[in-house]
């Protein structure tokens, strides 16, 4: 651990220079420098870079490790995504980012916010997007909808990022008053049986896929919350762990299941992780992505046929805590709901009286 710790500390980024691409179709940070033996070394043994013979310069993956030790911001949007964008308004999506970033917003909405609005700036080409009149927006998201055939959802989200853009960068403050959202469906969270989770669990063999599973489960954690959690989270005394910046920015406690203490503490000795709980092959955080396919695997492996992701562990956390008969309000703190609304919608799953209720066809 002390080897590991020094290569992250050592790393001098000023002596080198930093620009975004892509190779490949895959988006990755170049890097220059003036020729030293020692700068070379130091770059392949901190970041592993790797000489392109042909392009003749040095590149490492663009993923948030690399960008922390070089020292650049984070990532935000696809490089390959930004470069489709006409030259005319890259200074729009610059300060795009620039306003997201001071108004404080997480980076998960920056991210999201980014994608969308990129796809509005990639779509107008060498059109100026602050040319756009409150007419050709409406004319937009009617072509996202009837064209693209974009969901409910998504096409709220597109709207709130360009929405921020013209709000907030532009200060048009009433621009979007004519602009209609369509409206949301009223969907059922997915949850998973008692039955089917422990089969599901039953099929990972490795110690560090399980324990992520079993703590995204047994402490309704979302994806981004997992990877976020730090060995100083933890507080096996007090079973506890604390939630750092969840959804709104907010941290809460959740309670540590007393039956996975025994694995985390053989985890912990076996992978010695240095910062994060769980952590990459070569260090740094665990990805989201990763966390998903540890899950589509386990339940492909339990031959469990629904349709749903990793995000309904939460849910069927919250489902079981309540029919096992748990307060509505300590639900409420654990899940780090704003309201009791939000809920209230797992009671709709979880009613047993409900499901006590015999059809009058029964009876026929």
């Amino acid at each position: 651990m002390k080897n590991a710790n020094a290569k992250r500390t050592d790393f001098d980024a000023s002596k080198y220079i930093f620009e975004l691409g892509v190779l490949d179709k895959k988006d990755v940070i170049w890097i220059a420098f003036k020729y030293d033996f020692l700068l070379k070394e130091s770059l392949k043994a901190h970041l592993k870079a790797r000489w392109h013979p042909t392009l003749g310069k040095w590149h490492v993956p663009d993923l948030a490790k690399n960008r922390n030790l070089c020292g650049l911001p984070p990532k935000y949007f696809g490089t390959g995504l930004y470069l489709e964008v006409y030259e005319a308004n890259r200074d729009a999506m610059d300060r795009y980012v620039q306003q997201l970033v001071l108004s404080g917003y997480s980076d998960n909405t920056i991210k999201t916010y980014c994608q969308e609005f990129l796809q509005l700036l990639k779509l107008l080409k060498s059109y100026l997007v602050d040319d756009l009149t409150t007419e050709k927006l409406r004319s937009y998201f009617l072509y996202c909808i009837q064209k693209l055939k974009l969901s409910e959802n998504l096409i709220h989200s597109r709207i709130n990022a360009v929405k921020f853009y013209f709000e907030k960068v532009l200060k048009h403050e009433r621009m979007f008053l004519d602009v209609p959202r369509p409206k949301k469906p009223s969907l059922l969270p997915k949850a998973i049986s008692a039955q089917d989770i422990k089969k599901m669990l039953a099929t990972i063999q490795n110690l560090k896929h399980s324990l992520m599973l079993r703590l995204c489960y047994g402490m309704g954690l979302r994806v981004s919350e997992i990877v976020n959690i730090k060995v100083v989270d933890i507080d096996s005394g007090r079973m506890q762990v604390l939630v750092h910046h969840g959804k709104g920015k907010k941290d809460r406690y959740v309670v540590l299941p007393e039956s996975v203490l025994p694995d985390l503490r053989s985890y912990y000795l076996a992978f010695k992780p240095a910062e994060f709980l769980f952590e990459g092959q070569s260090g740094g955080q665990y990805s989201v992505r990763s966390v998903q396919k540890v899950f589509e695997t386990a339940m492909k492996k339990a031959k469990i046929k629904k349709k749903v992701g990793v995000h309904s562990l939460r849910h069927s956390y919250a489902t079981h805590l309540i029919e096992q008969g748990t307060d509505i309000r300590f639900v409420q703190e654990l899940l780090g709901h704003k309201s009791i609304k939000t809920t209230m919608i797992y009671t709709h799953l979880s009613d047993n009286t409900k499901q006590k209720i015999k059809s009058p066809l029964d009876n026929l």
